[in-house]
């Protein structure tokens, strides 16, 4: 495993836990340690013993409260143009090959806010509050903000959110549907940890092949994303795994998956 200064690797039976050490900056996210965050995610790739990684924040006060502004106040035309950027670190996370669970446990702001929505699952603590406030800095939302926020909660929500620099609280970014669930400070992990191995209990194939289904489906018209639907779910149909699901289900017990 690669050695890191900015975030903490963690794993815990089949989950892999990456979390931002940086909790006197309120976990910004730099440069370093969004390299970093591409090597961790490389390193559970390769871990076969990994199924679903976990993205958190060190402390109770925040998730990732952003960019780091110092850096921030130095980028030019081209590093927005960068193809190493945030929003390439983001587009990683969202199609990686195993499931990713945000575990919101306070402020995620700005660039904090778009790595949880670049994962398929969000859940929060009571305290959580999250938004995209970058127009304060007379910039957009430039890590996939713009675009997965109005695909999450629609574009007349997304536009208020982002215009205004609209900062909610968890209750009610549950109410629009941009978190799963919300429970308390104390409560987050075990929340996670339930729904992580509850994932993990599906089968492993089924799981890669719905998240690509997913993702590729909703970029493309109906007829399209339809017929993606039924090329997975032939590949599905001819897996070793489907035959165990459907007789595990049969003869009532819990399958033994492969992934094969």
């Amino acid at each position: 495993m690669t050695e890191y200064r900015n975030i903490e690797l963690v794993q815990k039976d089949q989950l892999g836990f990456i979390i931002i050490d940086r909790p006197e900056l309120r976990n910004a996210l730099d440069k370093e340690t969004l390299n970093e965050m591409t090597k961790a995610l490389e390193d559970f790739r390769q871990d076969q013993s990994v199924g679903c990684v976990i993205f958190t924040g060190k402390g109770e006060k925040s998730f990732a409260a952003g960019a780091d502004i110092t850096q921030l106040k130095e980028k030019t035309m081209l590093d927005a143009l960068d193809s190493g950027g945030m929003q390439t670190v983001y587009n990683l996370i969202e199609s990686y090959e195993k499931p990713t669970i945000a575990m919101i446990n306070g402020y995620a702001l700005g660039g904090g806010f778009e790595l949880a929505m670049a994962c398929d699952i969000r859940i929060a603590s009571s305290n959580a509050k999250v938004g995209l406030p970058e127009l304060n800095l007379s910039i957009i939302p430039g890590a996939g903000g713009t675009q997965r926020l109005a695909r999450l909660v629609g574009k007349g929500k997304a536009l208020e959110m982002i215009l205004l620099g609209k900062i909610i609280d968890a209750a009610e970014a549950k109410q629009i549907g941009l978190i799963s669930e919300v429970t308390s400070a104390e409560d987050l992990e075990r929340k996670a940890e339930k729904i992580g191995m509850k994932i993990l209990s599906k089968g492993p194939l089924a799981v890669k092949l719905a998240k690509i289904v997913v993702h590729s489906g909703t970029e493309v018209d109906m007829k399209t994303g339809l017929l993606i639907e039924k090329l997975a779910q032939a590949i599905l149909f001819s897996s070793e795994d489907k035959g165990e699901g459907t007789k595990a289900f049969l003869e009532k017990r819990q399958p033994q998956f492969s992934g094969k």
